[in-house]
């Protein structure tokens, strides 16, 4: 069966500003989308701000194996609701690719715990990608580096965890570098944070970059399912201990109440 992956986009940009729109007529989702597609192994939908629950009802991450997630303008509009509720799917053991902006969204940071913040500077610079681990699954295919004529620069210091990996190093015209390849795991979920993709530049129309985001995305799967009793704390009777003990001493809780969150 395909990876089900849904591609999240904030939608703001392509419907206010008329270089975003000429570049992304149908969204940036929309683009994004179709390249994920092109891939037989993955079957990509889109969700955006503007929909109930942002697109993001239970019942659709419970059949999501991957989601991606773009967003730059107002991430403060999403809503808390669904960003626990996107968590939890992480956690659980859906992928997340996090894409340029959106290292400022509230599911970043939310599942980070830091401030994720950088350096950043629009002046169009090229941005040169290295691939420091080229045998790592998300650099299948791509060579020692490439290059983007156009981009937003962003500069250390990067101010997230240390990664479990990091896959690509950018160097922008202006001098700085940027890791901007990293991966994560949280709980059963993997999560993959990508640079590129400022809005006012054609990086998703790039071949390089787009099979990045189709190793990205079969990275992030998680063929063994939802682990879904991840977040549970289950309160375990004296009786069902593995090895007989004799309860003593004063408690809280009766027997099989549930523990304070």
């Amino acid at each position: 069966m395909a990876i089900r992956t849904v591609v999240w986009g904030e939608n703001i940009h392509e419907n206010t500003n008329e270089i975003v729109r000429g570049i992304y007529p149908e969204g940036m989702h929309t683009a994004i989308a179709n390249a994920l597609n092109s891939d037989p192994a993955i079957s990509a939908t889109t969700a955006t701000l503007q929909e109930p629950e942002h697109g993001l009802s239970e019942a659709r991450l419970a059949e999501t194996d991957v989601l991606t997630w773009w967003g730059h303008k107002d991430h403060g509009a999403v809503s808390d609701v669904v960003v626990e509720r996107v968590a939890r799917r992480v956690w659980e053991g859906m992928g997340l690719l996090v894409l340029h902006s959106g290292h400022f969204s509230k599911i970043f940071k939310r599942l980070m715990g830091t401030p994720c913040a950088l350096k950043w500077r629009e002046a169009g610079e090229r941005e040169r990608l290295w691939t420091i681990n080229p045998r790592h699954p998300i650099a299948a295919g791509i060579g020692e580096h490439f290059e983007l004529e156009n981009e937003e620069m962003y500069g250390e210091q990067f101010s997230v965890p240390e990664p479990l990996e990091t896959v690509f190093i950018s160097w922008f015209q202006g001098g700085e570098v940027f890791r901007s390849g990293l991966t994560w795991r949280r709980g059963a979920g993997n999560i993959f944070y990508f640079r590129p993709g400022h809005e006012t530049y054609p990086t998703y129309h790039d071949a390089t970059v787009q099979k990045v985001l189709i190793n990205g995305v079969k990275w992030a799967y998680n063929p063994q399912g939802a682990l879904t009793a991840i977040t549970d704390a289950p309160n375990v009777p004296v009786e069902k201990a593995l090895e007989p003990i004799i309860e003593r001493g004063p408690k809280l809780h009766q027997a099989g109440e549930a523990g304070y969150r």
